[in-house]
């Protein structure tokens, strides 16, 4: 029959299976086994050792082999870790990160520099201090810079009215917005949603439209009033040859022709 607990002095004495689970739960919290949580485990062994059957010294030399190359990785591991976290410096970086009311929440931001403390390494995004393992990805700058070209096009034309509401008071704004998307690079532009694409092209072509409309309404316009100008200058001619004849036939009456 095998005793669930050992009982001593009217209190439960934690038995080497005990101790050895809840050093490994400390372990899995501190995330992942460490040179410090091998020592407490061999330390809980030797302590709670079975008299009768102690543990054999190759055993011990074993695991302390085994000891050394687990701090020897660990070393590595922090080594390597730092390497990593240094290689982001001057970079934008996203960060998975916990708020303090337990929301999930993502850092975007360039890594000023790089802290190694506590075998463990950190970036400093933003003011603020992450650990590097909660980098979930490094932008590259040429990227970046398409990405947010392309969301800030997109916001820009959804602020556009409807293209039936589209008036030449709405021209400066989408000459600027295509005049935009053509300077772009075409590795840019492929960051723009085709359909904003083809609803540009839409705003560009109906803005012809309303220009070339406007424009032949001048020109009416224009010819209209050339030919009023036109007629009216006519009109003023006759009117002043008229007048004249007039005046020339008052002068015959009033000057007698003189005899010869």
């Amino acid at each position: 029959m095998a005793v669930s607990a050992i009982v001593k002095d009217g209190s439960i004495v934690e038995t080497a299976a005990q101790t050895s689970t809840e050093a490994s739960k400390n372990v899995k919290a501190n995330n992942g086994y460490d040179k410090d949580a091998f020592m407490q485990l061999l330390v809980a062994q030797m302590k709670y050792q079975d008299p009768l059957e102690p543990t054999s010294n190759t055993e011990y030399i074993s695991q302390y082999a085994t000891f050394s190359q687990v701090e020897q990785l660990q070393n590595m591991a922090g080594t390597m870790e730092l390497s990593r976290a240094s290689t982001m410096v001057g970079k934008t970086v996203e960060i998975s990160t916990t708020t303090a009311k337990g929301e999930d929440k993502l850092v975007e931001g360039i890594v000023d520099y790089v802290k190694y403390e506590g075998n463990k390494a950190y970036v400093s995004v933003n003011g603020d201090l992450y650990p590097a393992d909660q980098v979930t990805a490094v932008i590259d700058e040429t990227y970046n810079t398409a990405y947010n070209l392309a969301n800030k096009l997109a916001e820009a034309i959804n602020s556009l009215p409807r293209l039936s509401e589209l008036t030449l008071n709405d021209l400066e704004a989408v000459s600027t917005l295509v005049e935009g998307f053509d300077n772009m690079t075409v590795y840019q532009q492929s960051f723009l949603d085709k359909s904003y694409q083809d609803l540009l092209k839409q705003y560009s072509d109906r803005m012809e439209e309303l220009v070339m409309i406007a424009e032949k309404e001048a020109e009416s316009k224009a010819e209209a009033e050339k030919a009023g100008e036109t007629k009216a200058e006519e009109s003023n001619t006759v009117k002043e040859e008229t007048e004249a004849n007039e005046a020339l036939d008052e002068e015959e009456k009033v000057s007698p022709v003189e005899e010869v």
